[in-house]
């Protein structure tokens, strides 16, 4: 299959410096809310890229859960492939590709695990169903097929058929804290529009970069 023609010309929209916020967290504030205007799907969908002990890359689609000035937090198995990835090098990179509006922002920080209380006030706030799966699987591991999850399912359901849910010991949240933003605007012609914050002892500083 030839694809070397499949492309598309960005010329929805423009980015200027001077329509920038001073700070990028305000920044990511005001596109997240215009990607929920615009009906983007699953706008805190977020790829996540961790490293391997033996510096091999690897990256997964999470789901973005809170997020302030203290930095982004996600929720996932503490025996998963990325946290323990997370747990060897913290050093992390986000990816939001809101592609409907041309737009993409990077992340690049460090990692750490929220306190429990975090989890569990988050944990409290899922469906019941999304509870009871925490329970479930034992995750990035290997299994030998569905039926294991449908009998462990029927397991954790009636073990918790009354009562309040308790949270998993082996499940929680990680927050990135953020050193670096980039915010990247589609432009025709592939001159795209792309900023750079990077945090500094007083602030950040802003910079354009080539496309």
């Amino acid at each position: 299959m030839d694809i070397t023609n499949l492309r598309k010309d960005y010329c929805q929209a423009g980015l200027n410096r001077e329509d920038l916020s001073h700070n990028p967290f305000d920044q990511f504030n005001k596109w997240f809310e215009q990607a929920q205007a615009a009906q983007v799907s699953e706008p805190n969908a977020m790829s996540i890229s961790t490293v391997s002990e033996d510096g091999i890359p690897s990256s997964r689609t999470v789901l973005l859960k809170i997020y302030d000035e203290k930095g982004f937090v996600f929720f996932t198995n503490f025996g998963s492939q990325k946290a323990q990835e997370i747990e060897g090098n913290p050093h992390v990179a986000l990816l939001f590709p809101w592609l409907d509006l041309e737009r993409q922002i990077r992340i690049t920080g460090v990692a750490e695990k929220i306190t429990s209380q975090e989890s569990f006030a988050y944990f409290t706030s899922r469906p019941k169903g999304s509870q009871i799966g925490a329970w479930i699987s034992p995750q990035s591991k290997i299994i030998e097929s569905r039926n294991f999850l449908k009998q462990k399912l029927q397991e954790m359901k009636a073990k918790f058929s009354s009562g309040d849910i308790p949270l998993p010991s082996a499940w929680g949240g990680y927050r990135i804290n953020p050193s670096k933003f980039e915010f990247w605007q589609g432009r025709t012609s592939r001159l795209h529009d792309r900023f750079l914050y990077q945090r500094e002892v007083d602030g950040w500083t802003v910079n354009r970069l080539a496309p």
